[in-house]
Formats: structure tokens, C-alpha cells, sequence
């Protein structure tokens, strides 16, 4: 009951005259609860299945803009959630069993290309590229990007007639086409050029799972060390020392544990999905110095399918490192029978709003897989196999009898 409580104050929940109660066995708070140093899911997790179809066919009954969009307007200090921009229209929605998801919606079209001449600061989010990158973890079983599933939303009748905020229905109008249409409001690039508009109400996103408040679950907010400079001249030190990671071995948490390896597993994900706008990571401070960290806020991945950003590599490249478990992986999914681009097509099918991804996307997942193979194997012809692969899928030795029957 303590912990009900403390949901229904987060959620401003408190008055008795709420919709529903809060079911214990609701998805959202199973998958909160089901949290663990290894991972934000189980591998077989029933739980993540019934969040993703929750998310896709539960009534919302409030939509809100984000915090860094309040910040933003002032309206709260959320330093601690996430650094504010403001460029990228995302919404909160509520759901009548008391969940949450993060709405972010098309600004797109799937056989669109990033230009080339973008920087990967000012690209555009992509709600299919959140809902990939879900995909992808999963496959990976990383496991650390929340559960994301695609949705067609009425903006009408599950944004505009649900939102108590007077600024959020301030924005709304109807365009020369007869489209319902809206925008973020804030300083910059939020004016009706940049407005996404339905068809005349449909319009399709991502919805991401919320994570448990920071009240309950603290997180930590860390800069990237293979952080990218976000001006238009200058370049960071490691983009032009090869040997920067020596540095970063000497430094806390770096120099011991798993951090640098998870790192590591983290420039692996970002270069298959061609990510490059990762400056900060978070972890969750129950778990200590080597809980793993969360892959969130993947939008700007899968721009451009024609370019490999091998840059995003060298955390891999310049420290000669890689989780055995995540070679064999790898190197799975390399095989023809376990392809990558088939395992991720497969899995995208049951998805809404499927395909996700163009055949070209899915191709270069391929392409990119055989460039972090090319990779390992550079670095464990130069220093030895031994020095390389870090060992971490021995298991705690079982008593002899359960040794036994493993071995029959």
C-alpha cells in the first residue's frame, strides 16, 4: 500500500475519484517491478508483451507536454531528468491504468534519408527509429532500451480533448488541407513551419514505456567520455588522440569493473543504428558503479542507410575490448541461418505500424555487423585474444550433483 501510495502522489493520483484503482498487476508496475541489475526485462518477459500491447490499445486520458519542454517554459526544474532542447515536439500520455508513455511523433517518411549535409545535432527524431532500437536491444539482449511500440494517435480525441495544459491546446489549429496539426512551445524551431499534422486526426509515433520515477528508482545522468562536440568547429580529444582511452583507464569508474565495457556494448549499439548524438548516459544508482546503462532517447538513429559512421566505434577501436557474451552475439547474428536483418525484419513485423524500417535500413545492419567483427578481430590480432575478449560468461559453479545433470 506504501508503494501504491507513493505511484498515486507521482502521478497526482490522489483524489478518490479516480477512473480505476491501481491494479497491482497492471504491465507498467510489473515491469517496474521486474527491474535488475542485469537488465530492465527478463529475456522471456510475458510482462514486456502485454506492456507493448497495453501501449497500443489502452484509452489515454491526459496528454502533457515533457519535462525538459516545462523546463524549458519554466514551469519546473528538471535538471536531474534530462538536459532541456526543446527542438523535438515529444508528449506524455496517461493511460486509464495509471501508466505512462513517452509520444513521440512522425516527422519522417520511412524511405526518407538524413541529408548529408545535416549535423547530427540538428537532425530530425525519428518515432520509427525508437521503435527499432527496441527491436534491435532486444535482439542484442542488451535489454536496455524501454519497451517502445508504434501507435496510430487521434490527435483530436486522445491529445487535444484530454490535455488539461492551456498551452499544449494553445498550439493546435487546422492546416490549408483540413489536417489537425500541432507544436511544441518553446524558444526556437517551435513555430507552425515545424508543426506534425494528422491525417485529417491519425497520426502515427512511438510510445515509449516511462522508467519508474527518479523518486523511487534515482538515476544518474553521466557525460559520454567519447562525448561529440555539439558546435559547428572544434573536435573533442578523442577524435584526434588514438590513444585517448589510455586517459580514460586511469580514471574512476574506468579503471576497474564493467564500465568501460558496457560503454563499449553501448558504441556497438549506437553504430549499428548509426547513432551518433549519445552525450550522456544514465544508470540506476541502486545498482552501483557496474549496473548497466540505459540506452534511452534513440530517435536520431537510422537516418542514413548509405553512410557508416565508423567514428562511433572507438570506444571498440581505440580500447581493444569487447564482453565475450556480446562477440558470440554478434557473431551469431553474423551466421546465415540467424542473419541480423532477417532476425530484426522478423521482429519488426509485430510491430503496428509495420515496416518499420525500409529493406535498405535492414541491409545495412548487415553491412555494419561484419565493419564491428572487422573491428574485434583488428584488435585481437594486435594484442592477443586473451587481452581482448573479456571473459563474463562463466557461470557460479553449481554443487556437483547439479554438475552432473548439466553435463548429461
Amino acid at each position: 500500500s506504501r508503494r501504491h501510495k507513493l505511484y498515486r502522489e507521482e502521478l497526482n493520483l490522489t483524489s478518490p475519484a479516480a477512473l480505476l484503482p491501481l491494479r497491482p498487476e497492471a504491465s507498467w508496475l510489473q515491469f517496474h517491478l521486474g527491474i535488475t541489475r542485469d537488465g530492465l526485462y527478463p529475456r522471456s518477459s510475458p510482462t514486456v508483451n502485454r506492456l507493448l500491447r497495453d501501449m497500443q490499445d489502452l484509452t489515454t486520458v491526459s496528454a502533457d507536454y515533457s519535462q525538459d519542454e516545462k523546463a524549458l517554459l519554466g514551469a519546473c526544474d528538471c535538471s536531474q531528468i534530462v538536459k532541456p532542447s526543446g527542438v523535438h515536439l515529444k508528449l506524455v500520455l496517461r493511460f486509464q491504468d495509471f501508466g505512462k508513455a513517452m509520444f513521440k511523433p512522425m516527422r519522417q517518411k520511412r524511405e526518407e534519408e538524413t541529408p548529408e549535409d545535416f549535423f547530427y545535432f540538428v537532425d530530425f527524431q525519428r518515432h520509427n527509429a525508437e521503435i527499432a532500437a527496441f527491436h534491435l536491444d532486444r535482439i542484442l539482449d542488451f535489454r536496455r532500451v524501454p519497451p517502445t511500440v508504434g501507435r496510430l494517435i487521434n490527435v483530436t480525441k486522445e491529445i487535444l480533448e484530454v490535455t488539461k495544459n492551456e498551452i499544449l491546446q494553445s498550439v493546435f489549429f487546422v492546416s490549408p488541407a483540413s489536417n489537425v496539426c500541432f507544436f511544441a512551445k518553446c524558444p526556437y524551431m517551435c513555430k507552425t513551419e515545424y508543426a506534425v499534422c494528422g491525417n485529417p486526426h491519425l497520426l502515427e509515433g512511438s510510445l515509449s514505456a516511462f522508467l519508474p520515477s527518479l523518486n523511487l528508482a534515482p538515476r544518474l545522468s553521466i557525460p559520454n567520455p567519447w562525448i561529440r562536440s555539439y558546435s559547428f568547429d572544434g573536435k573533442e580529444e578523442w577524435e584526434v588522440n588514438p590513444l585517448y582511452c589510455n586517459t580514460v583507464r586511469e580514471i574512476y569508474p574506468y579503471s576497474n569493473g564493467n564500465r568501460l565495457l558496457n560503454i563499449v556494448d553501448m558504441a556497438i549499439f549506437d553504430f549499428l543504428i548509426g547513432n551518433m548524438d549519445r552525450h550522456h548516459y544514465e544508470m540506476f544508482t541502486k545498482f552501483g558503479d557496474d549496473g548497466f546503462l540505459l540506452h534511452l532517447d534513440n530517435a536520431r538513429g537510422f537516418g542514413r542507410h548509405s553512410h557508416d559512421e565508423t567514428s562511433i566505434l572507438a570506444p571498440l577501436s581505440q580500447c581493444c575490448i569487447i564482453k565475450r557474451t556480446t562477440l558470440l552475439r554478434l557473431q551469431l547474428l553474423a551466421e546465415p541461418e540467424y542473419r541480423l536483418s532477417d532476425v530484426m525484419r522478423e521482429s519488426l513485423l509485430q510491430d503496428p505500424l509495420a515496416p518499420v524500417l525500409t529493406e535498405p535500413h535492414l541491409l545495412a545492419l548487415d553491412r555494419r555487423l561484419q565493419l564491428i567483427l572487422k573491428a574485434v578481430r583488428k584488435c585481437v590480432d594486435t594484442y592477443g585474444e586473451a587481452k581482448v575478449v573479456t571473459n563474463d560468461t562463466t557461470p557460479p559453479e553449481a554443487p556437483a550433483p547439479d554438475r552432473a545433470k548439466l553435463t548429461t
